[in-house]
């Protein structure tokens, strides 16, 4: 139940993001260094730190409510690596280190998080485990690919 609450708590927070960027970045006029200014930060911590303290301190419980398996060391690799983002971001916020700043941290997550969907994919395929969670995680890959695509 917590890990599932953890998962709210974070979608959560990247819609408030969202939400608070864009009136940020959409106030008296556009100003998009303002408005990733807020989210960057907000983004990246709560996915990458909320996925480590979960990782780091319910790894098995988290493991087993998604399917994982237990103990790996790599488990805390990943929990460490993932908490290192979140903590980057938030100094990058707090020090106004600026917008090339907030974009790097930015990318080097998301770098992370698409070859860890690439992972997970290729396993899902590997051991033929094909469910609604692939399913929808593909389609969401597939979809970011497409709006890269036509906005480059």
């Amino acid at each position: 139940m917590f890990i599932q609450a953890l998962d709210i708590i974070r979608i959560a927070l990247v819609g408030i993001a969202f939400y608070f960027g864009y009136s940020i970045g959409f106030g008296e006029s556009y100003d998009p260094t303002a408005q990733l200014h807020f989210m960057i930060p907000v983004v990246v911590f709560a996915i990458a730190g909320i996925s480590g303290f979960e990782g780091l301190f319910f790894g098995k419980q988290a493991a087993l409510a998604k399917g994982y398996e237990t103990g790996s060391n790599y488990q805390k690799q990943s929990s460490f690596a993932l908490i290192s983002y979140a903590l980057g971001a938030v100094l990058i916020y707090f020090f106004n280190w600026g917008i090339k700043s907030e974009l790097t941290i930015l990318m080097v997550f998301f770098t992370f998080f698409i070859l860890s969907a690439i992972n997970h994919g290729l396993e899902a395929i590997r051991h033929k485990i094909i469910n609604g969670k692939i399913l929808t995680a593909l389609f969401f890959f597939y979809s970011c690919y497409q709006g890269l695509l036509i906005h480059s």
